[in-house]
């Protein structure tokens, strides 16, 4: 073991020193990625040597998503206290069902959980567990509101015509989810957004009233705080009162940024959280730690318990419920993802995340300044997102993204609203500074004027 972690030491210093010249990684097109790199593997072993040639190829080829030249994904940046604690999991290998193959770990998820729902202004009655992304707990918030709605679902199945109802910028995983919970694609009402991607509230409510005119069963609202394209907030506030009108549950998706409930500037962008049945957040986005940390929480635990217990004598022998996580969680064996974020909040406190969420927004201003101030720039987004979307002289987003990428310049995706495709900027990386923002518009500028051919 001792030699391995030798070796993961060259390989991780070796990788930062890269980095720092290349924070592109050399692109390898799909085509020739079996050419390029020896991913093979064989019936005997391979030599020692050859064998960590082989690796640190690999490493060095993969994407670079930690670096100033990263503004591709919903994620970026590396932490190190978080980097820490991920590296911690891995070795002490728990899993996190019970306090027997657990033990104090139970007790860094549970202080967590706690912290964000009285962060919410939920009382102790409220609870909460991690799962494996934003799509997974999305699918739990569904499936609590479902279960709630009708207790006899769990044992008797989905026979009656429910329905759920989400902006049309919402993620993608609310469709599969209603697939995977027996309510059926068809039965999503995807309802329309202002020119700023947030849902209207009205068209919303007449939704909810039609479908009940018309022998449906609402079961759920999801709200986003933070939709994929434009980081639009849904307005929670209006939206409770509907969902409070019509008893229908309420899901507030902050996967992408919902860790504004830990900043007091920004934290009015999901006024009315206190409202809700379930929020959930990611805190590999907006706090940056490593892949994957989601969390889900609830304002009455009991529902937890509700759609996910089930008894098992020979997993649950030690110790009572509220310290046996299994009985709260969509899954049976589950790695440790709350250590990297307890150990990022516990070296920097409270306080410290609130500068890690409030830097990512002043990173977007200095952005949209840029943008506002170039007349080559059409900006398509709006104040206080952390997505920035723009085009530059006209240039089609999805061939110049597309080119800077394969010409290991830049990694930034493209994205489209309404009928506008643009240049998403995504400044989640707080470990950013003013002078990386305004570098990346100076390798894309150099570059176009460089490139003939785009």
């Amino acid at each position: 073991m001792l030699k391995d972690i030798e070796v993961f030491n060259k390989l991780v210093t070796k990788l930062l020193e890269d980095e720092k010249n290349n924070p592109v990684a050399k692109h390898i097109p799909s085509s020739d990625l079996f050419q390029e790199l020896d991913l093979s593997v064989s019936e005997n072993p391979i030599d020692e040597n050859k064998f960590n040639q082989v690796l640190e190829e690999l490493v060095l080829a993969t994407p670079r998503t930690a670096t100033t030249a990263f503004f591709n994904q919903l994620f970026g940046g590396r932490n190190s206290k978080a980097v820490l604690g991920d590296l911690l999991a891995v070795m002490l290998n728990n899993s996190m069902y019970t306090y027997k193959a657990a033990g104090p770990q139970i007790g860094v998820e549970k202080v967590i959980l706690d912290e964000v729902c009285k962060i919410i202004g939920w009382d102790k009655n409220s609870g909460g567990t991690f799962a494996p992304g934003g799509s997974m707990t999305n699918f739990m918030g569904m499936l609590m509101a479902r279960d709630s709605f009708n207790q006899k679902v769990r044992y008797e199945g989905v026979t009656q015509k429910m329905t759920v109802y989400t902006s049309k910028d919402s993620h993608y995983s609310i469709p599969k989810n209603a697939a995977f919970a027996g309510i059926g694609r068809d039965n999503v009402r995807y309802i329309p957004s202002n020119e700023k991607g947030v849902m209207d509230p009205q068209q919303l409510n007449n939704s909810i009233k039609k479908d009940i005119e018309n022998g449906f069963h609402p079961i759920l609202v999801n709200a986003t705080a933070g939709t994929t394209v434009l980081g639009a907030f849904d307005s929670i506030k209006d939206i409770s009162q509907i969902c409070l009108d019509n008893n229908v549950w309420l899901h507030v998706d902050g996967a992408y940024c919902g860790s504004v409930i830990f900043s007091e500037k920004y934290k009015h962008l999901v006024e009315g959280l206190v409202k809700a049945d379930s929020f959930s957040f990611n805190a590999h986005k907006m706090i940056g730690t490593p892949l994957s940390c989601s969390l889900i929480v609830v304002k009455e635990k009991k529902h937890l318990y509700d759609s996910f217990s089930n008894d098992a004598s020979y997993l649950y022998q030690t110790d009572h419920d509220d310290f046996n996580l299994g009985k709260t969680s969509l899954q049976c064996g589950r790695r440790n993802d709350a250590l990297k974020f307890w150990t990022l909040w516990k070296s920097v406190g409270t306080k410290g995340l609130e500068k890690i969420v409030d830097h990512q927004f002043y990173l977007a201003d200095v952005a949209r300044d840029y943008i506002s101030n170039n007349p080559n720039y059409t900006v398509y987004s709006y104040d206080d997102s952390i997505s920035i979307c723009f085009n530059y002289k006209g240039i089609s987003a999805r061939e110049l993204c597309t080119s800077l990428y394969e010409k290991s310049e830049l990694l930034v995706g493209y994205g489209s609203f309404n009928e506008d495709e643009f240049i998403r900027l995504v400044t989640i990386n707080a470990q950013n500074k003013k002078e990386d923002i305004l570098n990346f518009f100076k390798i894309l500028e150099q570059f176009v004027e460089d490139t003939v051919v785009i």
